[in-house]
């Protein structure tokens, strides 16, 4: 039964300490983590909400877990798969958890995903885990009181970066190697795809890194893209600004203007590309804020401004 908790902190203290006692389980219910309070920082919505972990895919005899954000009620809501960042080489669907309470207060869907990270398997394998998971909700989406057209991307950093190739790349044939087994005639197409802090020129952040000696970030490019060609291969504005074959959903970028691996004039280039292409792109910079920054500091003012806007075009685009 959906309950409501008096804070987002209540929430998160009550949601871990049932996950911790059912962390053996193939799919979990959290019915004490549940809420229907916006984050200090501003009114967001007023959903209650249940949080669980499900199985997306079991490929290559490995399971795979998502974290389902579920509104209460019939919907039909809007619903997203979040992708996470790390860098391409760490964390797991477990970040940007504040970010997912408070889209599903306000009524959204959220599939946080795990997928497999750079350690595990190089590009593109991130990717296809990623599209599995987009047809996954898709295939499922009026199960959790939305439907497939609602379905959109939201990724931050690393995931931004995945976030944008996977909305703009659906029908690539890397990408969608996986089989959905209880979806075989369901596309990756999205109804939208919001990039935030995103790692929009990778190779121009490696050699960012490289100025700075950050040897843990070089490794981590490496792992990841293996040459300086995949890197180019894999840019979501140089795909556009080649004149491959894509496909342009509704789309957002936002990040700071101090951000310290995505300039403002990258993302504003990226939005030129989208645009020149036939694409709708709002590109948003919020003064003084740096990478990380919704994640790091929900309740700054630039961070409730970028939450609302983030609301309100979703709402926009599948609401």
């Amino acid at each position: 039964m959906l309950s409501q908790v008096g804070s987002r902190r209540a929430v998160l203290l009550s949601y871990f300490g049932v996950l911790g006692a059912a962390v053996m389980g193939k799919v979990f219910a959290t019915d004490a983590a549940l809420a229907a309070a916006p984050s200090k920082g501003g009114k967001t919505g007023n959903h209650a909400f249940g949080v669980k972990d499900v199985v997306y895919q079991r490929n290559g005899g490995t399971e795979r877990l998502a974290r389902l954000y579920q509104p209460a009620g019939a919907g039909p809501f809007p619903a997203l798969v979040m992708v996470h960042g790390g860098a391409w080489n760490n964390k797991d669907r477990t970040d940007g958890q504040n970010t997912a309470l408070d889209l599903c207060a306000a009524g959204i869907v959220v599939l946080s995903l795990d997928f497999r990270n750079a350690p595990e398997a190089p590009y593109p394998a991130s990717l296809q885990d990623i599209n599995l998971g987009i047809r996954w909700l898709k295939a499922h989406a009026k199960d959790f009181g939305s439907s497939p057209e609602r379905v959109g991307l939201y990724g931050t950093s690393s995931g931004g970066h995945q976030a944008m190739l996977s909305a703009i790349r659906p029908d690539d044939v890397r990408y969608k190697a996986h089989v959905l087994p209880d979806g075989p005639g369901v596309d990756a197409k999205v109804a939208f795809v919001i990039a935030g802090w995103a790692v929009l020129y990778p190779l121009d952040r490696l050699a960012k890194a490289k100025e700075q000696g950050k040897k843990e970030l070089i490794t981590s490019h490496a792992t990841f893209f293996k040459d300086d060609a995949t890197h180019v291969e894999a840019t979501p504005a140089l795909i556009l600004e080649r004149g491959e074959k894509v496909h342009l959903p509704p789309a957002m970028t936002f990040q700071g203007t101090m951000d310290e691996w995505t300039t403002a004039e990258q993302a504003e280039r990226l939005g030129a590309a989208y645009r020149a292409r036939g694409g709708t792109m709002d590109v948003l910079l919020y003064e003084g804020e740096r990478h990380t920054f919704l994640n790091e500091h929900p309740a700054a003012p630039n961070s409730v401004k970028a939450l609302a806007a983030v609301i309100a075009f979703i709402r926009k685009h599948a609401g």
